[in-house]
């Protein structure tokens, strides 16, 4: 019986039988890899669709919670752009060099070798990634039943089952066809940052008509303590994150020495324009006591200037998780994709559909996992443990690319930036990794320990030489591997035949 991959993507007529069908494929020069289907277009959106998530709209208040006055708080937005510009700038120059798909794994991978990265991918398989991606869509879900409910708690389940519809249904889109995937990303952006503009534009309006009595003082009570000002920068940077999700799929992109560039350059301003002008519509309208206590910000504001037109808000922020969790689906799968092929995950995880070219198996696995992450009931809580190792591995990959320069400096570069960009990054990531330390220690500690549970499987998986690894778990790897490519129609890609693993090379 066709699976239903088979109904969806084949639009050849079917051989009479496999054989047949493979042989077909064989004489074509078509190759068994994945396309490059992502424009310069869908890399803006798929940066933008990331960095600007439902945070903007729910809860922008934590750099002003620090910083205690409007005037420092944007200055504070404004220092966080510049900064995270610098990282994007040396990602830039790490994905024209090393043009893998998979981010920081990739890049780590390549400057400190197959320890280091499984870490990395060990830390982001069992916390960041599906945490976040479970927390997002538990988020579109509230804003989605919210009209429902409007004067109670919406019902547990009916949020957790929503969340899951959603989850499915992206990742169901993303295997089917990568275009349908960067289209769902380029429309829901495009609708998410017309909100933000029609948000800006009720503030300049505001402003065109002198309704300026919050901004009149606007450093008056600013804050003064050195730890108060590195936690507001802490929130404003965390905003940003983001910036790095082309990186994790630069081999679909075309022309990604030019493109990937150019896609972060229009990127990064796009985004800290939007954050910054926001911010200001926002306080504007809004004093500050109605900043800080309001669960969702963005709809208060509405409830104060929109009046009938408040509805369209809730929408915008729900439509922005949609966006949101879309490219997070797309930059996981890759990096999953891409960890299996380099032998730090099961071989099945790298294999690809025959006729859709989308690694089917690794999207499928992200959204089980994510899944799986619904059933925690506090599943919120699960984003302390992360923040600490998420920084650490972002500056390792920086400081990877400062390395690289001196074990091989012949290495051909299309972007070279000055070093000073690198090393002032890593210094942020240094404070960022040293802030979670300070102000929570014991979740940044647990953070710690789930990243270094990955060490007994990196023994067993990758470190110890096939013929000595366990025969249970071979068994398992190949069984799963057989059926997979079965159910799903899958096979390995021409790179993953004719590329011996860089886990292996290691050796």
């Amino acid at each position: 019986m066709p699976t239903p991959w088979q109904k969806c993507c084949n639009k050849k007529s079917r051989t009479e039988n496999a054989k047949a069908e493979m042989d077909i494929m064989a004489e074509t020069s078509e190759k068994m890899q994945m396309k490059k289907e992502i424009t310069l277009l869908n890399g803006v959106s798929l940066i933008v669709g990331n960095m600007i998530g439902s945070g903007i709209f729910v809860s922008p208040r934590g750099v002003l919670m620090y910083s205690a006055s409007y005037g420092l708080s944007l200055i504070i937005w404004a220092l966080g752009g510049i900064f995270s510009l610098f990282g994007a700038l040396c990602y830039v120059e790490l994905g024209t060099s090393i043009i893998k798909s998979g981010g920081s794994y990739a890049y780590i991978l390549e400057a400190f070798g197959a320890f280091v990265a499984f870490i990395r991918l060990w830390s982001s398989l069992l916390i960041i990634e599906p945490t976040t991606q479970a927390v997002i869509a538990i988020t579109f879900a509230n804003y989605i039943v919210q009209p429902i409910f409007p004067h109670c708690e919406p019902p547990y389940d009916a949020v957790r089952l929503i969340a899951a519809a959603c989850i499915c249904s992206l990742t169901f889109i993303n295997c089917v066809n990568v275009k349908w995937g960067t289209r769902v990303q380029d429309i829901f952006t495009y609708a998410k940052v017309m909100a933000l503009i029609l948000v800006i534009s009720v503030g300049l309006y505001k402003i065109g008509k002198g309704e300026t009595e919050n901004l009149r003082a606007p450093f008056e009570g600013s804050a003064t303590n050195p730890g108060m000002i590195a936690l507001a920068l802490y929130s404003a940077l965390f905003s940003y994150s983001g910036w790095d999700t082309l990186n994790y799929v630069t081999e679909e992109m075309q022309n990604p020495e030019r493109n990937l560039p150019l896609s972060i350059a229009i990127s990064m301003p796009i985004v800290a324009i939007i954050y910054l002008l926001t911010n200001i519509a926002y306080y504007v309208v809004l004093d500050m006591s109605a900043l800080l206590t309001s669960d969702a910000v963005a709809v208060t504001f509405a409830g104060e200037t929109l009046s009938h037109a408040k509805w369209i808000i809730p929408i915008a922020v729900a439509m922005s998780c949609y966006s949101g969790l879309n490219s997070s689906i797309i930059a996981a799968s890759r990096l999953f994709y891409v960890g299996a092929r380099e032998g730090h995950l099961p071989v099945s995880l790298s294999l690809i559909h025959v006729k859709c070219f989308t690694p089917v198996p690794a999207l499928l696995f992200n959204g089980l996992m994510t899944l799986l992450y619904l059933l925690v009931e506090d599943v919120f809580l699960l984003i302390n443990y992360y923040c600490f190792n998420y920084w650490l591995f972002v500056g390792l990959s920086i400081a990877g690319l400062i390395y690289l320069r001196y074990t091989q400096p012949h290495r051909p570069r299309p972007v070279k930036l000055s070093l000073f960009f690198p090393i002032v990054y890593c210094l942020c990531s240094l404070f960022l990794i040293i802030v979670p330390l300070y102000s929570d220690t014991i979740n940044s500690l647990i953070g710690v320990g789930i990243a270094l549970s990955g060490i007994p499987a990196y023994y067993l998986g990758v470190y110890l030489p096939v013929e000595k690894r366990p025969k249970c778990l071979l068994w398992l790897s190949a069984t799963t591997t057989k059926y997979v490519q079965m159910l799903f129609y899958c096979a390995l890609s021409d790179l993953d035949i004719d590329v011996e693993p860089t886990a292996a090379k290691s050796k």
